[in-house]
């Protein structure tokens, strides 16, 4: 009988890389800072702090302080007073309050409707995307004040001079937001997931609230941001549309430090107190700006 011969060993191939991907030199390596890279930070939020401490320093002061050269860069005792001096020259109570109402509802208008006409421009087909969202980006490009007349002839047909909704609903929704929120719904959500959800039978409404809205939450924290500092920090339209008797924030310090020689220790503690809110706001919603954009530099 002829012995069988062994089979042939099997030859070792290398797996072929797949096409487009290129393996990365620095992966898994941590990158440190030197030493110029933490000076230039450091310059730079200096740079960025310094006219928020020198609010701090201005309020605190006297107005003669104030003048002296070279002036003084420590907070002095006068701010309890300054503040107190606020309260008795302008309602600042009450411009605090209006100011929140409308700065909040302009904020909360403006991301709801913002995210849904973002969605529907980003992932929705219908006639007319492209031609609507032209005209929508287009109106950028108008300067507000051309609208401020026709505007004010509006409310004074429904009777909201000196009333809030007067500044509150021309503001619901901006140009700027619906392109921010439809750029940024088209790098972030899968065309995947929304056919997913349609083949489960979920509804447009359904795949809105229970898909884009937990994605796009980073997106509507930078946009809610920059609108409420926006309409915090708004002073042209306001003073058209409200009276001294009814005012917002900006409206209301324009009525501090009156007089023959302008008291600016009281202006800046006017200024300090107006603010404080948008601190506030911001360190509510740092976590979701860093967080998104953090977000965006992994997937990039």
């Amino acid at each position: 009988m002829t012995a069988l011969a062994d089979p042939p060993a099997p030859t070792l191939r290398p797996v072929p890389r797949e096409p487009g991907r290129r393996r990365r030199s620095g992966a898994g390596r941590t990158l440190k800072a030197g030493w110029l890279t933490y000076s230039v930070l450091i310059v730079a939020v200096l740079v960025s702090a310094f006219p928020f401490y020198w609010t701090i320093v201005a309020a605190s002061r006297s107005n003669a302080d104030l003048a002296k050269v070279p002036p003084s860069l420590v907070p002095g005792p006068h701010l309890i007073r300054n503040f107190e001096a606020v309260l008795a020259e302008a309602d600042i109570g009450k411009a605090l309050l209006n100011s929140l109402i409308v700065s909040g509802s302009i904020t909360l208008g403006t991301v709801l409707c913002c995210t849904l006409a973002g969605f529907a421009f980003a992932k929705l087909r219908f006639k007319g995307r492209g031609a609507l969202l032209a005209i929508t980006v287009g109106t950028m490009m108008i300067p507000p004040q051309l609208g401020v007349i026709p505007l004010f002839m509006l409310i004074a047909e429904l009777q909201w001079v000196n009333q809030l909704q007067s500044v509150i609903l021309p503001g619901l929704v901006s140009a700027f937001g619906v392109f921010f929120m439809r750029q940024y719904l088209v790098q972030s959500l899968p065309d995947e997931l929304i056919e997913a959800a349609r083949v489960d039978g979920a509804s447009t409404a359904r795949i809105f609230w229970s898909i884009v809205v937990p994605i796009a939450r980073p997106g509507m924290a930078v946009l809610g941001l920059l609108t409420f500092m926006a309409a915090w920090n708004d002073f042209f339209w306001p003073i058209v549309a409200l009276s001294s008797q009814e005012p917002t924030v900006q409206v209301a310090l324009r009525q501090l430090g009156g007089g023959y020689v302008h008291d600016q220790s009281v202006i800046m503690a006017g200024t300090l107190l107006g603010t404080l809110p948008v601190l506030l706001v911001f360190g509510l919603l740092g976590r979701q700006i860093v967080g998104g954009i953090m977000q965006g530099a992994v997937k990039g």
